[in-house]
C-alpha cells in the first residue's frame, strides 16, 4: 500500500511517496516559505502526485522534538498539530519522528556505495552506531543493539554546549556568547552556524566581516580558498564537529561507527577529508586509541531520512 512521507526541515520539506517494498517515488522538494502550513504543503504534493489513490497512512520527521501532539519547529515559522493534519488531510495514520531518527533508521539499510570513510577503523558488529549531521541545525541520533534489532534514539543532542579545544575556540566561542549566552553545538554546527564562525573570527582578529555572506558563500569561498576569513571557519567548523562527533561515540560505546549525515558536510565531502576533522576525532587522550579503531563515514545517500520513514510505514 502506497504511503506518504515528507521530511520536514527549518527551510524546505520533501515529500514522496513509499511502497511497501521501502521504494520511494515521486519526491518533491517545496519551499517552507511558500505554504502556510504543513498541511497546505502536504495537499498541494497530493495534487500534483503520481497516485490512484490518496494514501491512508503517513510518516514525517521534523527538526524539532517530537514530546506531544502541538510540534513546534525550531529553525521554521511552522508548528502544527499532528492529529489535525492527520485529519486534514484524511488519513488514517500519521506517526511523527525526530528528522535524525529517521536517518539513524535508514543506518542498517545503506549501502557501501552511500557511503565515504574519513579515516581508518573498522566497526564491531553489533556495537552501538552515532548519527550527527549539520544542516540547517544539527540532528543527533543513535541506533542501539535491542532484542535481536535495532532501536533508534530521539534526542537533542545538537543542542549540547560548544566545549573549546584550543586557546583560539576559546576566544571564539567567547565571542558567540557574548551575541548569544549560550552557545550550543548547533550555533557553530549548522548552515547559520558557518555564518556564526566566520562572523565572530572576524571580530577575535579585528576583521571587518562582510555581513552579506550566506551560508554557502562562506562555504564556497572557504573551499576555494578565495577568502583566508571563510576558509578559517570552515576549519574550525569542521575541528568543531570532530570534537562533538567524538563525545558523541564515547558517550553512545559507538564502536559500530559514526555517521555524518545532514545538508552540508555531502556536498563538500572531498574538502572535508582533507579538514581536521578525523585528527581531532581521535585527539581525546587516553581515549584517543578508542577512537581511532572507530571508523567515520559521510552518508551520500541524498535521501537518507526517507530511508528511515519507510521503514517506520512498513512496520506499522
Amino acid at each position: 500500500m502506497t504511503g506518504l512521507i515528507a521530511d520536514i526541515g527549518g527551510t524546505n520539506a520533501r515529500f514522496g511517496l513509499a511502497e511497501a517494498d521501502g521504494s520511494v517515488h515521486d519526491v518533491a522538494i517545496l519551499a517552507g516559505a511558500d505554504h502556510d502550513s504543513l498541511a497546505a504543503a502536504a495537499a498541494a504534493f497530493l495534487r500534483s502526485a503520481a497516485t490512484e489513490a490518496p494514501p491512508l497512512h503517513a510518516a514525517f520527521c521534523v527538526a524539532s522534538p517530537v514530546t506531544g501532539d502541538r510540534i513546534e519547529l525550531t529553525n521554521s515559522p511552522w508548528s502544527f498539530s499532528i492529529e489535525e493534519t492527520r485529519s486534514a488531510l484524511g488519513l488514517e495514520t500519521l506517526e511523527v519522528i525526530n528528522d535524525f531518527t529517521a536517518v539513524a533508521l535508514s543506518v542498517p539499510r545503506l549501502k557501501a556505495t552511500d557511503l565515504i570513510a574519513v579515516g581508518s577503523g573498522s566497526p564491531v558488529r553489533g556495537a552501538a552506531r552515532a548519527i550527527i549531521g549539520p544542516g540547517t541545525g544539527l540532528g543527533v541520533s543513535g541506533m542501539i543493539p535491542a532484542r535481536g534489532g535495532w532501536a533508534p534514539l530521539e534526542t537533542e543532542g545538537g543542542h549540547v554546549t560548544m566545549p573549546a579545544t584550543t586557546d583560539r575556540e576559546t576566544e571564539v566561542l567567547a565571542a558567540l556568547r557574548r551575541q548569544f549566552g549560550h552557545v550550543s553545538a548547533e550555533r557553530v554546527l549548522s548552515g547559520s552556524g558557518l555564518v556564526n564562525l566566520y562572523r565572530a573570527i572576524a571580530e577575535v582578529d579585528g576583521i571587518d566581516a562582510d555581513e552579506r555572506l550566506e551560508p554557502a558563500d562562506v562555504a564556497a569561498r572557504g573551499i576555494d580558498d578565495i577568502d583566508p576569513l571563510c576558509n578559517a571557519a570552515l576549519h574550525m567548523a569542521a575541528e568543531m564537529l570532530g570534537t562533538v562527533a567524538a563525545d558523541l561515540a564515547l558517550t553512545l560505546g559507538a564502536r559500530g561507527g559514526v555517521y555524518i549525515a545532514g545538508g552540508i558536510v555531502p556536498r563538500y565531502v572531498d574538502a572535508f577529508a582533507r579538514s581536521g576533522f578525523r585528527r581531532r576525532f581521535e585527539n581525546k587522550g587516553r581515549f584517543s586509541g578508542y577512537l581511532a579503531a572507530i571508523p567515520t563515514w559521510v552518508v551520500t545517500h541524498e535521501l537518507s531520512a526517507f530511508v528511515g520513514l519507510a521503514e517506520v510505514l512498513n512496520r506499522n
